[in-house]
This record gives structure tokens, C-alpha cells and sequence, in this order.
């Protein structure tokens, strides 16, 4: 393939220019070693800064899939701890027995307070945030953790 004049030289300009300034990279680079230890390296901490920003969208995009799996079992393990109470309920009053009354539960009342407590750090940080997505409970436990850490 033959290559006009003014192309050639135009590819070897690009050439020359490629590997000048590969040659000012790897200068700077061996002069920062010397300078910088390699934890205070400001090219490294650039790298570090940028790879960093790129992890960010993705941890959050999985801290908001845990949040909804967390939201989920919250809700699941509530109505099957609810249905199993109404049916024993039920049995209890068939049978005679006396109904168990909800302070005499402590693994339903214990469930019952880590929920509340839960709900009401969501919903203080909301408030305080006054985010305009107000109803997104995930949105909500996402903010929460995040802003605390």
C-alpha cells in the first residue's frame, strides 16, 4: 500500500511525537520515585484517585442491590413472623390456652425493637437530609450507611 508524501510524513511526526512523550512519562515517573516515596507518589495517588472513582459506581450500585435484599428479607421474615403469631393465636384460643401476649414474646418483641430502631435512624437521616426521593426506603437505608461511614 502506498502512502502519499504529506500522510508519511504526517505517521512519522505522530511517531516522533508518541515516543517523545513516552520518553517525558517515563522521566517523570523515575523522577518521582527518586523525589516521592512511593506512598506519597503523586502519579500513583492520581492512579489510585482514578481507580477509585471508577469502583465508586459500581459499590454503589451493590451496597443498593444489598439494601433492597436486606429490605426484602426485613419484610419477608415480618409477615411470616406475623402469620405464624395470628395462627398461634388462633390454636391458642381453639385449645383454651391463654393468648401470648406480645411483652411476653421476647424474640417478637426483640424483633420488633431492632426494626423500629432501624426505622427511625432511616427516617431521622432522611429528615435531616431532606432528599427530594422521600418514599424509596432503599434510597433511604443507602443514605444512611453511607452518610455514617
Amino acid at each position: 500500500m502506498e502512502h502519499n508524501q504529506a500522510v508519511d510524513g504526517l505517521l512519522n511526526l505522530f511517531s516522533k511525537a508518541n515516543r517523545d512523550l513516552s520518553a517525558v512519562q517515563n522521566k517523570l515517573h523515575k523522577e518521582f520515585q527518586q523525589v516521592y516515596p512511593d506512598h506519597a507518589n503523586p502519579m500513583k495517588l492520581v492512579e489510585r484517585l482514578k481507580k477509585i472513582e471508577e469502583e465508586m459506581s459500581s459499590l454503589k450500585d451493590e451496597c443498593r442491590e444489598l439494601l433492597a435484599a436486606k429490605q426484602d428479607l426485613i419484610d419477608k421474615a415480618r409477615t411470616v413472623l406475623v402469620g405464624n403469631r395470628t395462627l398461634l393465636h388462633k390454636l391458642q384460643s381453639s385449645t383454651g390456652v391463654p393468648l401470648t401476649k406480645d411483652a411476653d414474646d421476647d424474640a417478637y418483641e426483640s424483633f420488633n425493637q431492632v426494626i423500629n430502631e432501624w426505622a427511625v435512624q432511616v427516617k431521622s437521616r432522611k429528615e435531616e437530609e431532606a432528599a427530594p426521593d422521600s418514599g424509596d426506603i432503599n434510597q433511604m437505608l443507602f443514605s444512611a450507611i453511607v452518610q455514617s461511614n
